[in-house]
């Protein structure tokens, strides 16, 4: 089992929830990559406006360059939605990094975003967010898991596509 995990897939899909309850089944810590987009991302994105590859260029950076100063096991959750961006995380991270992705119907993702208090991200950008997915590809270190599962089962699966 790898040591440097990010736990992704379009907003709604339950990456901190999913990435935290992972984290703990393993013994590793837990970042939310939400908190390390520049303040102009998140005011951006607030705005009900789509980010660009420019605005994700350094936040990419920022959770490859925390992958590569872990020194025990860590999942981040990212959304990682394109393989360019999977690729810019490897590159900054310096080495394998396995990508656990969260996939879910257009219609359970838009009822999770509208349900869900005080997140920064509008259900508005949910189209736009799967318009720019790119699933990983066979040849990634990935797996990936239906959300429609209940939490534990979804972590379970993951595990289950660990080994």
């Amino acid at each position: 089992m790898s040591g440097r995990y990010i736990i992704m897939g379009v907003s709604g899909c339950g990456k901190s929830l999913i990435g935290s309850l992972f984290a703990d089944r393993i013994g590793a810590a837990f970042l939310d990559g939400d908190s390390l987009h520049p303040r102009t991302n998140i005011a951006k994105m607030s705005r009900g406006e789509a980010l660009t590859d420019a605005d994700r260029a350094p936040w990419l950076d920022r959770i490859g360059q925390e992958l590569a100063a872990a020194s025990t096991p860590i999942v981040i959750a990212c959304s990682a939605l394109k393989r360019e961006y999977r690729d810019r995380i490897i590159a900054a991270a310096g080495g394998p990094v396995r990508f656990l992705f969260l996939q879910g119907s257009r219609d359970l993702l838009r009822i999770r975003m509208e349900t869900r208090p005080g997140h920064f991200m509008p259900p508005a950008l949910l189209d736009s967010q799967l318009a720019t997915l790119e699933p990983p590809g066979p040849d990634e270190n990935a797996v990936a898991v239906d959300i429609a599962m209940d939490p534990s089962d979804i972590v379970d699966a993951l595990l289950n596509g660990e080994t």
